[in-house]
């Protein structure tokens, strides 16, 4: 009897353990999917800020007449939303290079002013105009047509036709991705001009247009210090079509990023507010 008592005694025991292990899993992961849902509940709606600083962005590009249109060069600006800090630059795609219209003289200067080796700018420049043109004929002074792919190893060769995306850059023979990451910001397929607006243009661009571009910057500055939104009849010459960053700040310090390329619709019609042609979002490294 007694031994039967002990046997029973340990197996009591036993099964305490084991619900008790059984409780802590489940509360464990109770707490982990409570977490989850939290993250993913608090960047849904750090989205939707991100998201509010986007359509003030865009209302704040139609001029009225109780306040001036924003400057959509870039410049930061700063609008607070329901508590939140929402973080804004605007930039108008007409001051970018087209990488469908540039020719290469425009290329081979934006690459020599990210400081790319003068011989490595002319063939990379004339890859890049190889790959969009129709023919098998390299460009004067260097470029990259199928054969040269294939020399290279590469599985593919030029497309002979438009960029699509400006992610298809990286495919271009001599490119590489530390140079695609300093170039992307400044190009576009967006506007519908071969040579990048000065007015809304990075420093790199203002320099391939054979422009001083420390003033130009230099002039951008002071009135973004000052406050200036004063950009009468500069609007009007606009592509309407804008890229647009908008970084939210939640009280925690969360980051919320969306960054789209938008083309306005006409004012007042229904519908027509915007048409979007890059949508990006996501939550900022810290």
């Amino acid at each position: 009897m007694r031994r039967t008592r002990g046997a029973a005694l340990v197996l009591v025991l036993w099964l305490i353990a084991l619900l008790t292990a059984v409780v802590g899993a489940f509360a464990l992961s109770a707490r982990i999917e409570h977490l989850q849902q939290r993250v993913i509940g608090d960047d849904a709606i750090g989205q939707e800020h991100a998201r509010a600083g986007l359509e003030y962005a865009l209302f704040r590009m139609r001029p009225s007449a109780l306040q001036p249109s924003w400057q959509a060069d870039g410049r930061r600006y700063r609008w607070e939303f329901d508590g939140r800090r929402i973080d804004l630059r605007v930039v108008d795609e007409n001051g970018k290079i087209n990488l469908n219209l540039a020719d290469t003289a425009l290329l081979g200067g934006f690459l020599r002013a990210l400081d790319v080796e003068p011989g490595r700018a002319q063939q990379l420049a004339g890859a890049i105009a190889d790959w969009r043109d129709p023919d098998n004929l390299k460009q004067p002074g260097g470029g990259a047509e199928t054969a040269d792919y294939q020399a290279a190893g590469l599985p593919y060769g030029a497309r002979n036709g438009r960029f699509e995306t400006l992610g298809e850059l990286q495919r271009v023979l001599g490119m590489d991705p530390d140079l695609y990451e300093r170039m992307e910001p400044m190009l576009t397929l967006y506007s519908r001009q071969s040579r990048p607006d000065p007015r809304f243009a990075a420093g790199p661009v203002l320099t391939a247009l054979g422009l001083d571009a420390e003033p130009l910057l230099a002039e951008r500055e002071r009135s973004e210090a000052a406050g200036d939104e004063n950009v009468t009849g500069a609007l009007a010459s606009g592509s309407g079509t804008y890229s647009i960053e908008s970084r939210a700040t939640d009280p925690r310090g969360r980051v919320s990023v969306l960054r789209a390329v938008v083309r306005m619709g006409a004012a007042g019609t229904p519908g027509t507010t915007y048409t979007v042609l890059r949508w990006e979002q996501g939550m900022a490294a810290r």
